[in-house]
């Protein structure tokens, strides 16, 4: 069988520079793809794995949230970083019993979390107790009576926080939820809380529901599409070629963002002719703009529209569905007009000419759509920074219209499916009084803590008991430092993972690591093979179906797991029937049908070609179910981002060799970074103003509120197109500088995008 040999571990003395690429995907996205695969799984697993990469007949894509098309679909549906993490899920190396044995926690903690992820799937359950220097295998049984134990010994329910990631599929996340809010209590954070939270909470102010307002078959039908705070290129490759099938239907498309992204400028679809021949332009207009002035640009195009009303009157603004169908326009129209330009060009580093010919693009277009991502979710002002962006929607009618709407890219494969099915810690009370009734429980109608609460309760002593439901809960959070003491505070950590991260080697008082089946593994139960069902950000709902032999018998699927510990916490004579809900996961969905909105005859609509579409009021009739009965214009006072003199804002991101957490490689060939991390890319201007020099080696320290400041050590200085006074490096390396308490206003989401930090020369201190 093949079995690659694990990476050797990073080592940055390594790293080069060379020029940013021109074009993304192309032959070397295949040929990166294909060779990636094979390292990991072999030519036939490789063949066997890749054919089912989101097909209808097979599983979803465990990479990222991008929709399949609706008609006929491509042998190759996937990307190059789709590829990548198949790979790494499907990957042939292992994890075993022996390893732990030769590895100490000291030992681990000495490395990367990247050496941790290549060394592949964890093939049984490990427990490390109190005084313990290594894991040691556990039994299920005893796995579940320990957690168990823990639980019942808590004061209160509330002394436990129970996290998922988006890797979670529909029927755990909704078992998951059930049997925490059975055991009485909310906490239940998860990744949304870090990422598109700022979305949900804007979007369910201005229109009344949390998600997307348009479908993937709108790209086609739109006349302007405005990209912002977003990199398709590396983060949904798949979206370029919804991009480009957008262009070819006539669509003009606009790029705004402070880094120039490779996908947008060019991209080279592998499947089609041109894509061997030179590949289309993406973005017909790049606004480089500067962090944290994304707020500045939407309500200077707001002026800017209003001016053009005044010139042309009836052909910008939407009479008729603004008076219809909206709240608080005059209000907003008379914020709008006061806008000062002057201040707009300032805080954006725009030209009043970019302004003007972004303004006219929104004026003219039929159809309009806006997408955007964690650029604009993670600022300060990210809640405000969205309903600025709907506002201009809204006064041109653009919800509820075929090519038009709004469209936040989700990064997670099934993030927006896990709170569709429960997951939040501020469920309505309409969602729990059906999950009661359904099933005989009663959930806790307090609020529970998100996830910045939740690290601030473990870091006090309050929070006592973890329970990871997926993801890198460590490596994925702010201020690094803060969480892992959080975390070793615990008297109980609990991982269910498919391969080694972080969080396995923070670890609380006893801690546990249960092996899971990942996406593509065959998950049989009852004697049959099972499917789950994810949701994707645009409301389509559809099966998964691993088929890959398991890597060991001892892995569990993660609704096995949730079963089980129920029924261990619980005993036999619980109201709810895990034991049949383990066995069939059709039962599980008929469950969901009975208590979650829009999921009635669950089992047969997601049966159907394309699965099925959940309910979107606004765009399927312009419902707005707000506190008003219709659509809001909201009034932000204008916020942006000054640079502090001798003083740098930082932006964190990912690299193309990267998925959230999970690095697959150490390339961002887009950027032109190779074989290495610890990079920040700073204007050339800059380097040289602040007395550096390009490749030069410097702590970055990042400045807060209250006089306090954290350090990272050794990054190489890489001359960058960024806006002057603005900064970018890697995450997680530099999630030790972005403060717990730097959140977004009204989310409470990280804020991770408009970081203050200063550059010291690297002095070779120790931290």
């Amino acid at each position: 069988m093949h079995r690659a040999a694990p990476k050797k571990d990073i080592d940055e003395a390594a790293l080069t520079v060379t020029a940013p690429k021109t074009a993304a995907a192309g032959v070397k996205a295949v040929t990166v793809a294909l060779e990636r695969a094979v390292e990991e799984m072999g030519v036939v697993r490789t063949a066997r794995t890749l054919t089912r990469v989101n097909q209808r007949h097979g599983f979803d894509c465990p990479g990222c949230a991008w929709p399949e098309p609706s008609g006929a679909r491509r042998p190759a549906e996937f990307c190059e970083n789709g590829a990548k993490a198949v790979a790494e899920e499907a990957t042939l190396r292992t994890v075993t019993p022996e390893f732990f044995a030769a590895h100490s926690i000291a030992d681990l903690d000495g490395k990367s979390g990247y050496w941790l992820g290549q060394q592949g799937r964890i093939t049984h359950p490990m427990v490390l107790r109190p005084g313990d220097t290594h894991y040691s295998p556990i039994a299920w049984d005893d796995a579940y009576r320990l957690i168990a134990d823990n639980l019942h010994a808590l004061a209160s329910p509330d002394e436990s926080v129970f996290y998922t990631s988006g890797r979670t599929a529909n029927e755990t996340a909704f078992l998951y939820q059930l049997l925490v809010r059975s055991f009485g209590t909310n906490n239940l954070p998860d990744c949304s809380n870090m990422c598109h939270e700022s979305s949900g909470t804007a979007l369910t102010a201005s229109i009344g529901i949390g998600k997307g307002s348009v479908t993937i078959d709108d790209f086609k039908k739109a006349d302007l599409i405005i990209v912002a705070g977003q990199n398709p290129g590396t983060n949904h490759p798949r979206m370029l070629s919804a991009l480009g099938e957008a262009k070819a239907h006539g669509a003009k498309v606009i790029a705004v963002n402070p880094l120039p992204e490779t996908g947008l400028i060019g991209f080279k679809d592998p499947q089609t002719v041109k894509g061997f021949t030179g590949g289309i332009t993406i973005a017909d207009d790049f606004l480089q703009i500067r962090l944290g002035g994304d707020m500045a640009l939407f309500q200077g195009l707001g002026k800017l529209l209003f001016e053009a009303e005044d010139r042309k009157p009836g052909t910008v603004v939407d009479h008729a569905f603004v008076n219809a169908h909206t709240a608080g326009f005059a209000e907003y129209e008379k914020q709008m007009r006061a806008v000062d330009l002057g201040v707009v060009e300032e805080a954006t580093g725009l030209t009043r000419a970019d302004l003007d010919r972004t303004a006219a693009l929104l004026a003219e277009a039929g159809s309009v759509i806006i997408c955007w991502a964690m650029g604009l979710t993670q600022q300060v002002h990210g809640v405000a920074t969205i309903e600025e962006a709907t506002n201009l929607l809204l006064m041109r009618g653009m919800i509820g219209k075929p090519g038009a709407g709004v469209c936040p890219v989700r990064g997670h494969s099934n993030v927006q499916g896990d709170r569709t099915m429960g997951i939040w810690e501020k469920m309505p009370d309409a969602f729990l009084d059906a999950l009661d009734d359904r099933f005989g429980i009663s959930s806790p109608r307090e609020h529970g803590w998100d996830t910045v609460n939740s690290i601030r309760a473990m870091r006090d002593g309050v929070g006592k008991v973890f329970f990871g439901m997926g993801g890198n809960f460590v490596s994925a959070t702010p201020d690094t430092e803060v969480t892992e003491a959080a975390l070793r505070n615990c008297d109980l950590t609990v991982q269910v993972s498919t391969k080694l991260n972080r969080s396995h080697v923070v670890h609380g008082r006893t801690a546990l690591i249960l092996p899971t089946l990942g996406r593509t593994d065959e998950d049989m139960q009852g004697g049959a093979r099972q499917q789950v069902s994810v949701e994707d950000s645009m409301s389509m709902v559809h099966l998964s179906t691993g088929r890959l032999k398991p890597v060991g018998t001892e892995l569990r699927s993660e609704v096995a797991i949730v079963c089980e510990l129920a029924q261990a916490l619980f005993g036999p004579a619980h109201s709810v029937p895990w034991a049949q809900f383990q066995r069939d996961y059709d039962k599980i969905r008929d469950a969901i049908a009975g208590v979650v909105p829009g999921c009635d005859d669950y089992n047969t609509k997601v049966r159907g070609r394309n699965g099925f579409q959940l309910p979107h009021p606004p765009r399927d009739s312009r419902e707005f179910r707000t506190g008003t009965g219709k659509a809001n214009f909201a009034a932000n006072d204008l916020h942006w981002l000054p640079v502090p003199q001798g003083r740098l804002i930082l932006q964190t991101l990912r690299s193309h060799d990267q998925y959230n957490t999970t690095i697959y490689g150490l390339d961002d060939r887009y950027r032109g970074i190779h074989n290495g991390r610890r990079v920040v890319l700073v204007h050339p201007e800059d380097i040289a103003e602040f007395g550096f020099a390009e490749d030069e080696l410097v702590d970055v320290i990042s400045e807060w509120t209250d006089g306090t400041e954290r350090r990272v050590e050794g990054f190489r200085l890489v001359g960058y197109a960024t806006p002057r006074g603005n900064a970018a490096a890697y995450y997680p390396e530099t999630n030790p500088l972005v403060p717990l308490d730097h959140v977004a206003l009204r989310s409470n989401t990280p804020v991770s995008k408009a970081v203050t930090i200063r550059l010291e020369r690297h002095t070779h201190r120790t931290s």
